[in-house]
């Protein structure tokens, strides 16, 4: 590890401590996966919203895994894309059931074996269930990573190797934590609150700004 990166690392730890949190609702290790399925292109508090009224109805993974399809897409329409979500979710459900036993596997070959479930959603289950050091790149992970000169790929895997390249393993889980409460709070994709940053030294895009208004 870089100083640069110690730096930028212990300036997160200091700011937002070093607490393992997960922002979306869940008692148990399919009820995250869910609730993640639920997450893409939608923001995290609305699907807690949908999900405090949705784990109360289909309360096993038996319930969700022969739930009928167009009841279970009204019951998550306000997360976006819930044809495809619905549709994901049983067949997800279902599987988990006939041939997990009912078990959110621990392994990235598994879960990504599961409908819907790509290598973001398994690195939330793994890091967060299975404390397996796991980095999640979500967008603000993806477009933070990159101001800060971390990574310069598009691709969320890429992305995704480059951290494990440069990140030590136990803040592969809490980056993604800190990166999305920093995200949230400071560092906005639009009109960011440069002025009030306290990365803003080790941010690229900062310093472009800076240059081009020195010129």
């Amino acid at each position: 590890m870089t100083k640069r990166t110690k730096a930028i690392l212990d300036l997160l730890d200091e700011t937002y401590t070093t607490e393992y949190k997960c922002y979306l609702n869940h008692e148990t290790p399919w009820q995250l996966l869910i609730a993640t399925m639920l997450s893409a292109q939608c923001t995290d508090a609305r699907v807690n919203i949908v999900t405090k009224d949705l784990f109360r109805k289909y309360d096993t993974l038996e319930k969700f895994a022969y739930a009928d399809l167009e009841e279970l897409e009204q019951d998550i329409k306000p997360t976006g894309f819930y044809h495809n979500k619905a549709r994901n979710i049983i067949a997800c459900a279902r599987r988990l059931v006939q041939e997990f036993g009912g078990e959110v596997p621990q392994s990235l070959e598994d879960l990504t074996s599961l409908a819907g479930v790509g290598r973001k959603t398994a690195n939330v289950i793994r890091g967060n269930i299975y404390h397996e050091p796991s980095i999640v790149v979500d967008t603000h992970v993806k477009r933070i990573s990159r101001k800060l000169g971390l990574t310069k790929e598009e691709d969320p895997e890429k992305i995704e190797y480059d951290l494990m390249k440069v990140l030590p393993k136990d803040h592969w889980i809490l980056y993604n934590i800190q990166i999305i409460t920093f995200g949230r709070a400071i560092c906005f994709a639009r009109n960011p609150k440069c002025e009030e940053c306290f990365l803003r030294d080790y941010c690229l895009e900062y310093k472009g700004k800076r240059k081009k208004g020195q010129k």
